[in-house]
């Protein structure tokens, strides 16, 4: 993959750089503030760029806001927000920009290098990968529970997890099933969220955002 860093915090960036680097990926840019980051995603488009949020000049929202221009202005970019703040304002914006490749982790809530790299390529190659916590803050389970009425307690469960960006074989063996029952949860959740078979969407992802929008 192509990356781009962004991250303020010098040891973090460089380490984060090296570590990508030395699993085979290209880092094009490692940059430390909002604009910077647009220049470099502009000069290099990269398969995915990873940001922080609080960055200079104010240390507040600068690299969700460059991560929501970067997303309109070049929606084949990839870009994964990887921070230790969940910002609610914009953050909702960004998840809905795009039907495809965005993520967003809590750096302390990664278990390890592996999770980080395998969410870092599901957003490269057009997926999602979303922290729960950062699903439960922003939209609260109360306001899910009412849009999604009519899933059943096992499909809302599949659409959770499918939120965080696992795969069906992720998801049965998280929930101890087979993955033939997972693809019928599945199958189901599409019908009854009405999402019929399109060329132009995919439909997995938009029933992730209808989740996240509800």
């Amino acid at each position: 993959m192509r990356i781009v860093i962004a991250e303020d915090a010098a040891i973090l960036r460089d380490g984060l750089a090296q570590l990508l680097v030395d699993r085979g990926h290209d880092v094009v840019a490692a940059v430390r503030d909002g604009d910077a980051l647009r220049a470099a995603v502009a000069e290099h488009v990269p398969d995915v760029a990873v940001v922080d949020i609080r960055m200079p000049p104010s240390f507040t929202d600068e690299g969700l806001r460059a991560a929501i221009a970067i997303r309109r202005e070049r929606p084949g970019v990839g870009v994964l927000v990887f921070s230790q703040w969940i910002e609610t304002r914009y953050a909702a914006e960004l998840l809905a920009t795009s039907s495809s490749g965005v993520g967003y982790l809590l750096k302390d809530r990664v278990a390890d290098v592996g999770e980080f790299l395998d969410a870092l390529t599901r957003v490269a190659k057009g997926g999602t990968a979303l922290d729960p916590e950062v699903v439960t803050q922003l939209f609260g389970a109360s306001r899910r529970g009412n849009a999604l009425a009519v899933l059943t307690p096992r499909e809302r469960a599949v659409l959770g997890l499918m939120a965080e960006g696992r795969s069906n074989a992720a998801i049965a063996r998280r929930l101890v099933v087979t993955e033939r029952a997972v693809e019928k949860h599945v199958a189901n959740i599409l019908t009854k969220l009405d999402l019929p078979p399109s060329e132009e969407d995919h439909r997995r992802v938009l029933a992730v955002l209808r989740y996240l929008d509800s």
